[in-house]
């Protein structure tokens, strides 16, 4: 009996070891017959790396061939993910010898939701000092990779930084909008233009990346190459731009903005464009303060990005709305005289005010100018002369008509992002914006009102207690309501809008690339090109690949008698008039209007605008400076010394301040 059993229970024993080396075997025949792929290439990826070669970006030149933003070697340190157990240590001992943040790198890792063996770059510009020390301990760092990229050179520093735009890792959300191309070849962690001409003509600039394959250890450091295929740079912008009236502008803006903060003025920066009036090709713009496009490239802290911010460096100033103030004068003078509302004869007695209602509006000067015609009203800038024509002759309709020939209120269709519309002034403009900011104020009010009433009227115990209650609710909502009603008179237009159109204050507000073309046009005789900054793409071969010519968006229907009118008043401006003290002496002949924007509670902006020479028009400029003051003080030298640069006026100039009453 007892053999039986011990028979049984071999029997079951051999059973089960026949079973396991059953399932063994099928198992090492699976592997050996379905699988040997699939294996073998994960035992390559284990051994071998597919390391990106970056593609140097496409470099970008002046009209003259200089070099304005370039490219230069710099070591990279990136982190494999290898999936060891020590991942941990290993980030914290990198950040160490980085000078990083451990979760600053957990964070990056977590964006970039890597898979075994992919890449996340940590630091780009790593000094020589670091990567020795990252070297000296690399068999304590697997996965830790120091390579050669290029990143952006710029030989001028911030020199034309607001149209250069700069470079940086990818966002989200632009890999998102990448993505949905068909072709895309972007990842997290790739360099991408953000602001400017870098990210207008991303497409081009990048270039193609290469790759080369290497065989690692178990440590995942490089024993051999295995191939490698090139990358292709990208290709090469000329731009308009000539880099020395770019550095006088911008060293003109900086010395009168500091000018103006020293003598009191509030001066937060400023703007500065010059055109060439015959093509549209912008020679210079510049916007102050600035900011270095190099800190990209290592990547800004959270205190540098906020830093950055409150400088009120990123903003690009040209392509901003501000109030043309006086310098619009030109738009109500063509207004009048085409129209045949007033002739060249026509005048005014000026005094110091003129007077509407209980509406004071001053004169330039605050005295009177006496017996002004237009050609007198140009010159010393005369608010009364053009309130007159604004208000007894024009009206709001057929000041609108005139500036948006002029191109005001319409996008010049500059190649880089962020261009604002401007306004042109209109009834219907006036009565939605005024009518969005009183709902803005009075609708939380309302609701408030509500609110605080609600569970009172739920909770009421009697009919009487709930009744008394609505009465109350009832009675606050119409004292919010008498108090709103009190200004949806300015609802609509009034007469004093026009007061103040017609000086080129109340809704007006145009960019400062808008306000250069205005002049252009006014040297021109009313001809309107399509500012562009980029003369032709160039591959790295030295093809042309695209190659972009003067294009004329309109021209403004206006007698050339009337042209011929502006411009010599806008020539006194520079001889006898507001800019006379910053033009005395001046070898090229300068047709000028300065202007003084009254800001609320605020410093005014100072404002020129203007063109050279005065008898062959070739550069028009126009400038602005941020609460600084009145125009012919504060703006007029920038133009002056952007006009000094590009006709090379081989003059001392005296860089005093001149006193202006506009």
């Amino acid at each position: 009996m007892e053999r039986k059993i011990i028979e049984k229970k071999a029997r079951v024993l051999l059973i089960l070891v026949s079973l396991i080396f059953v399932i063994l075997i099928g198992r090492l025949a699976y592997l050996q017959l379905f699988t040997t792929e699939k294996f073998e290439t994960l035992a390559k990826q284990n051994h071998m790396r597919l390391t990106p070669i970056m593609a140097p970006r496409g470099e970008i030149f002046d009209r003259h061939g200089v070099k304005i933003v370039g490219n230069k070697p710099v070591y990279t340190v990136s982190l494999f993910y290898l999936g060891l157990k020590d991942t941990d240590r290993v980030i914290h001992k990198v950040a160490e010898l980085l000078n990083m943040d451990p979760q600053e790198i957990m964070k990056r890792l977590e964006e970039h939701q890597l898979t075994l063996y992919q890449s996340v770059r940590l630091a780009t510009d790593v000094p020589l000092e670091t990567v020795t020390a990252l070297e000296e301990q690399r068999l304590d760092l697997p996965g830790v990779v120091i390579d050669v990229e290029p990143v952006r050179n710029y030989p001028f520093g911030s020199t034309l930084s607001h149209v250069l735009g700069y470079v940086q890792e990818i966002k989200k959300d632009q890999l998102e909008e990448q993505q949905k191309k068909e072709k895309n070849t972007y990842k997290l962690g790739d360099m991408y233009g953000q602001e400017g001409l870098e990210n207008s003509f991303e497409a081009y600039l990048r270039g193609e990346d290469g790759a080369r394959q290497v065989e690692v250890d178990a440590q995942a450091r490089p024993i051999r190459d295995l191939g490698i295929k090139e990358s292709s740079p990208g290709d090469n912008l000329y731009l308009t731009i000539d880099t020395d009236v770019q550095k006088a502008a911008e060293a003109a803006l900086e010395r009168q903005v500091l000018a103006m903060r020293k003598i009191g003025h509030e001066a937060k920066g400023g703007a500065t464009v010059a055109i060439d009036v015959r093509t549209g090709a912008i020679r210079a713009m510049a916007s102050y303060p600035t900011y270095e496009p190099s800190i990209w490239i290592k990547g800004l802290s959270q205190k540098q990005w906020e830093d950055l911010q409150k400088s009120s460096a990123l903003p690009n100033r040209t392509i901003q709305v501000y109030p043309p103030g006086s310098t619009f004068k030109m738009v109500v003078g063509a207004a009048a005289l085409d129209s045949g509302k007033i002739d060249p004869s026509f005048t005014i007695t000026d005094s110091p005010y003129y007077v509407f209602g209980n509406m004071r509006i001053a004169d330039s000067n605050k005295v009177g100018h006496g017996r002004v015609d237009i050609l007198k009203a140009l010159e010393v800038s005369c608010n009364n002369f053009f309130i007159t024509l604004g208000h007894r002759f024009l009206g709001v309709d057929l000041i609108g008509k005139y500036a948006k020939m002029f191109g005001f209120g319409e996008l010049t269709g500059i190649e880089i992002p962020g261009e604002s519309r401007g306004n042109v002034p209109t009834p219907e403009y006036k009565y939605k914006r005024n009518k969005e900011f009183l709902e803005a104020v009075y609708q939380p009010r309302y609701k408030k009102v509500e609110e605080k009433y609600k569970p009172l009227l739920e909770n009421a115990a009697t009919a009487k207690e709930k009744e008394d209650l609505e009465k109350a609710k009832q009675k606050e909502i119409k004292k919010i309501k008498d108090e709103y009603n009190q200004y949806t008179w300015d609802l609509n237009w009034q007469v004093y809008d026009t007061l103040n159109m017609s000086i080129g204050q109340g809704y007006n507000s145009y960019t400062p690339l808008q306000l250069v073309n205005y002049a252009a046009m006014l040297a021109n005789n009313g001809v309107r090109w399509k500012p562009y900054l980029v003369e032709k793409i160039v591959s790295n071969d030295g093809k042309t690949l695209e190659e972009f010519k003067p294009t004329k968006l309109s021209e403004a229907q206006i007698k050339p008698e009337v042209f011929k009118i502006l411009q010599e008043g806008m020539r006194r401006v520079a001889t006898d008039g507001t800019a006379a003290g910053v033009f005395k002496g001046f070898p090229v002949p300068v047709a000028a209007k300065t202007g003084t924007a009254q800001v609320q509670n605020r410093d005014d902006h100072g404002l020129f605008v203007g063109y050279a020479p005065y008898d062959n028009p070739e550069i028009a400029v126009a400038t602005v400076i941020d609460y600084g003051g009145h125009g012919g003080t504060a703006a007029a030298p920038v133009a002056r010394d952007i006009f000094a640069a590009y006709f090379k006026v081989d003059v001392e100039l005296k860089h005093n301040i001149v006193y202006s009453n506009d």
